[in-house]
């Protein structure tokens, strides 16, 4: 794979300006107004029916917009799809199973899923590359029908990054997977960031398993698009906020960071005592630097909706647990807590 070379003085990703998107006479969101760093690792949150996968068609230029603008990439939305590489949701249930893995991320090159094409050597060696990237190389002639929810997800990767996108864009790649696969599918993107300079989006149902790669997020809050770094989003108020029920930000002795729902459910025999393991069990953490503490009283500061235009972009560093191994050490940690919980009761 061919590594994404960037300068510091790169231009962002993506840029929108005042974007909006319609669904016919009802707004979807309005006054989209950000930049994403080249380099970055971002989410996309909020609510159910927020707009999350409409922004990620947005920016690739599937839908149009009903005002403003997004580029990506330099480019007017959608004329810069060959330098992306996009893993739908409905992959795993939508492709055809019949396929080897192999076939599969060849489509990646030819851009057919039907008929017999021929296929050069190259185009092999680069399918096989992608597959042994993502750690499966050695089943690429097993077919899709035979494979895990988790193998094919590793699939779908190697299918986007067989033409080596400069951007990778993800919607929900974690959803109905379980833990383990979750762990790899966290472990192969921070790989991708770290070892390519792959500029990374996942739309995310719940930020605590990307936590140690993301350095921003798109949150969609009462209707418009906002973006901070993901010190900024980690705040208790504005989570609350965003997901209309009371969450609160847990950080470790460690420094390990996490989101969970705060619990008013009590448990034991006619105790009245609360849960104590809500805080314990959550499985998910995010790695921090030594400047959290100062990141998190900015962050203070800042608990009210963001306004609906940002003059610049924010500079967000990456969090201390970037580097492939080291989410997986936090992935692993947490799980170890977990065990340890369910062990005490």
């Amino acid at each position: 794979m061919t590594k994404t070379t960037t300068s510091p003085d790169e231009q962002p990703c993506i840029v929108a300006r005042d974007a909006a998107v319609k669904h016919g006479n009802r707004t979807v969101w309005d006054h989209g107004t950000f930049e994403i760093p080249t380099g970055s690792v971002t989410a996309i949150v909020g609510t159910n029916g927020a707009g999350k996968t409409t922004m990620l068609n947005a920016e690739l230029g599937l839908i149009p917009l009903s005002g403003g603008s997004i580029t990506v990439l330099g480019k007017p939305a959608g004329e810069a799809n060959a330098q992306i590489g996009y893993v739908p949701q409905t992959y795993t249930t939508e492709i055809d199973a019949s396929l080897t893995a192999l076939q599969s991320v060849l489509l990646g090159l030819t851009g057919n899923r039907f008929g017999f094409h021929p296929v050069t050597k190259k185009q092999q060696a680069k399918a096989l590359e992608a597959l042994d990237y993502v750690g499966i190389a050695k089943d690429a002639n097993l077919r899709l029908s035979q494979m895990s929810g988790g193998m094919r997800q590793r699939v779908a990767i190697a299918q986007a990054l067989v033409s080596e996108p400069k951007l990778l864009m993800l919607d929900e790649p974690l959803a109905n997977l379980d833990l383990q696969s979750q762990h790899t599918t966290v472990h192969i993107l921070a790989k991708l960031n770290q070892e390519l300079h792959m500029t990374i989006q996942v739309v995310a149902h719940d930020l605590n398993m990307l936590l140690p790669i993301l350095t921003g997020a798109i949150y969609l809050l009462d209707g418009h698009p906002h973006y901070a770094c993901v010190n900024e989003v980690l705040d208790a108020k504005l989570l609350t906020h965003l997901y209309g029920t009371t969450v609160q930000v847990v950080q470790t002795p460690q420094g390990d960071m996490f989101v969970t729902p705060e619990s008013d459910l009590h448990f034991g025999t006619n105790t009245g005592e609360a849960d104590t393991h809500t805080v314990r069990e959550v499985t998910h953490f995010h790695e921090h630097n030594g400047s959290h503490a100062a990141d998190k009283d900015h962050a203070d500061t800042n608990n009210a909706a963001a306004p609906h235009t940002e003059a610049t972009t924010p500079h967000c560093a990456a969090p201390a647990a970037t580097t492939a191994s080291a989410a997986m050490d936090a992935c692993a940690t947490a799980q170890s807590t977990h065990s340890s919980a369910s062990e005490e009761q």
